[in-house]
């Protein structure tokens, strides 16, 4: 007499990847929860050096001047004209507002003056000027 196999063996052979599945997510919502986000300005500037200069970890807005005048916005190009109506359109999304103007050695002061004057016409009193630490 032969002996009959059954073939449970392959029923049983199979993984079940659910909850393997379900760790992988936890731990991709866990990374994109703890992951900071570095806001830039959108261009890179040659700022100049001050000997009292200190960090400043919670600005919201940036602004960029570069040398040849262009202003800089959350990573877009914008008009002297257009930098009150963007910070106020920011200001919205960002209550608790601080901006930081991140302007270059060789940008004019002129300009510099001009987007603090719109910046706090736009109703943002806390402005802070991008220096790196003396050398």
């Amino acid at each position: 007499m032969r002996k009959r196999h059954s073939d449970n063996s392959s029923a049983d052979s199979d993984i079940n990847l659910t909850p393997m599945l379900d760790v992988v997510f936890i731990m991709l919502i866990f990374f994109v929860v703890t992951t900071s986000f570095v806001k830039e300005s959108g261009v890179e500037v040659n700022r100049p050096s001050a000997d009292t200069a200190q960090s400043q970890d919670n600005a919201n807005i940036l602004i960029a001047i570069r040398p040849n005048g262009e202003i800089w916005i959350d990573g877009r190009a914008v008009d002297i004209r257009a930098v009150r109506a963007t910070i106020e359109r920011l200001r919205v999304e960002f209550p608790e507002s601080q901006v930081v103007i991140q302007g270059d050695r060789a940008a004019p002061i002129g300009l510099l003056v001009k987007v603090m004057d719109q910046v706090r016409l736009a109703g943002i009193t806390n402005v802070a000027i991008a220096a790196d630490e003396g050398r």
